[in-house]
């Protein structure tokens, strides 16, 4: 097996995002090379070692540019920098949230509602619509401006028309905050963590989880993910105090913020009557009924 020879150089990456079509990224040469073997490697500690070494030597061969591939069942255009999201959708698929995405699957019925809060480049809103089908109805809300345009992006280029993007955040009020962005990973950017020294803050368009139900008219929802780094309790708590049962959705997939959370998350889920029915190393998942 010859593996194609690059040099490395120094990373230049640049913020903006590139609006070329689709197939302008095509993965060629060692990227290409590493692609194919690091989304073979199985889930073994030594395998996963080996994949996360060819995608670090992948990145750097790059030298600042994206990837324009399939992944998760969705065309994606990916930017492998500063973005562990989009690195693990772009080289190791097989990583990202695999059991969240398994239990996810085999809950979706016809007329699938679901909403994706802070959706990074979409690679959960695209797995369920692209699982979904066309009767379902999907929001996914991103409030990093940049990382919208890429989560935009992504949705053009596939053929679903399932998905409404929403640019903004979700808190425990309307209005506009504060967002800090992590320069490290953009994933990580938070309404209620401060990041390091060297973040930015933006100002952004925020609404509650329960404004922006009624506010999209929804009459029920199937499943809501909350991935906003720490803040899922500043969401739910208002949310269960002012929302009707009916909007209660039968599965919440959540980032595990234990850490960072200021009430009793777990404990007010289950008062809710959910109860937690996958745990993993970074989500909790809840069912209702």
């Amino acid at each position: 097996m010859t593996v194609p020879h690059f040099k490395p150089q120094r990373l230049q990456v640049t913020n903006m995002n590139d609006p070329r079509p689709f197939g302008a990224y095509t993965p060629s040469g060692f990227a290409k090379w590493s692609l194919e073997r690091t989304r073979g490697f199985s889930h073994r500690w030594f395998a996963r070692r080996i994949a996360f070494m060819l995608r670090r030597l992948a990145v750097w061969s790059l030298r600042g540019k994206p990837l324009d591939v399939e992944s998760l069942g969705a065309r994606m255009r990916l930017y492998p920098y500063n973005n562990v999201c989009e690195k693990r959708i772009l080289f190791t698929p097989q990583f990202f949230d695999p059991q969240e995405l398994a239990l996810l699957e085999s809950r979706i019925t016809p007329n699938f509602t679901f909403v994706d809060v802070g959706a990074n480049v979409g690679g959960y809103a695209l797995f369920v619509a692209g699982k979904a089908g066309p009767s379902a109805r999907i929001l996914a809300l991103e409030p990093q401006p940049e990382i919208f345009d890429r989560l935009t992006y992504n949705i053009r280029q596939n053929p679903f028309g399932t998905i409404k993007a929403i640019a903004c955040a979700v808190a425990d009020k309307t209005g506009d905050l504060t967002l800090f962005l992590d320069p490290r990973n953009k994933g990580e950017s938070s309404v209620k963590i401060v990041g390091p020294s060297e973040a930015d803050a933006i100002r952004v368009p925020a609404v509650t989880l329960l404004d922006l139900l009624t506010g999209e008219h929804f009459s029920r929802v199937d499943a809501i993910k909350l991935d906003v780094e720490g803040a899922e309790d500043l969401i739910l708590d208002p949310f269960f105090r002012d929302a009707p049962e009916s909007l209660y959705p039968r599965l919440f997939f959540i980032e595990n913020g234990r850490d960072q959370w200021q009430i009793d998350l777990p404990k007010l889920l289950e008062s809710k009557s959910y109860r937690l029915i996958l745990h993993t190393r970074l989500n909790i998942v809840y069912e209702r009924g």
